[in-house]
């Protein structure tokens, strides 16, 4: 991985470094901000989105008003709120692959990716993807994307959130909803990353 993604160590250790000093300074306690982990463990964040993904594999109608109204459908299973009043779902298919980026800032769809990771906001990622979104996701994501398939980056902002319907892995007939969720992950959502391959 290039410096685009950083080790999970390193933000582990900025974020008790920061709430360290929040908490000593009094701007926040630790009430406060064990409601804030557990709003985004539980109430917000890409487990919610899997379950919206899940639901658009498995329901052709969903996916199709999904596709129609992000923000109405995901309202429809009780998914909504700050930063994601206007989001927009763009599905990717064996033709066309879709990546997000918000080259202004980090206009994000919060209520069903939860916060943006650091490499979301850094200014290499976003002029980088747009410029060239196969070396990039090569390189700094692992993941290589065909070159027959033709790649989408739609920038995100204050009045429009974009997510990506990941495509669904093959060998996952008759699935759950539940099972599928678990092979939606966050990067896959935002277009850096394919779907969780299923296994027996």
């Amino acid at each position: 991985m290039s410096g685009l993604v950083r080790s999970q160590e390193e933000i582990a250790a900025r974020v008790k470094a920061l709430e360290s000093m929040l908490i000593e300074k009094g701007i926040m306690t630790t009430q406060a901000i064990d409601r804030l982990v557990e709003i985004y463990e539980n109430e917000v964040g890409p487990q919610l989105g899997a379950k919206v993904v899940a639901k658009a594999w498995s329901d052709p109608e969903f996916k199709a008003r999904l596709l129609a109204d992000a923000t109405g459908a995901c309202a429809e299973l009780g998914i909504g709120g700050l930063q994601g009043e206007d989001m927009v779902v763009v599905e990717d298919t064996a033709e066309v692959h879709n990546v997000i980026v918000c080259t202004l800032c980090s206009c994000y769809p919060w209520p069903v990716l939860g916060l943006p990771p650091n490499w979301y906001k850094e200014p290499q990622y976003r002029a980088a993807i747009v410029r060239e979104p196969r070396k990039v996701l090569a390189e700094s994501f692992g993941y290589t994307v065909s070159d027959y398939v033709e790649i989408r980056v739609w920038d995100s902002s204050s009045e429009m959130r974009y997510w990506v319907l990941p495509a669904r892995p093959a060998g996952t007939d008759g699935w759950t909803e539940d099972q599928l969720a678990e092979l939606v992950s966050r990067d896959s959502m935002i277009g850096v990353g394919p779907a969780i391959e299923a296994t027996a």
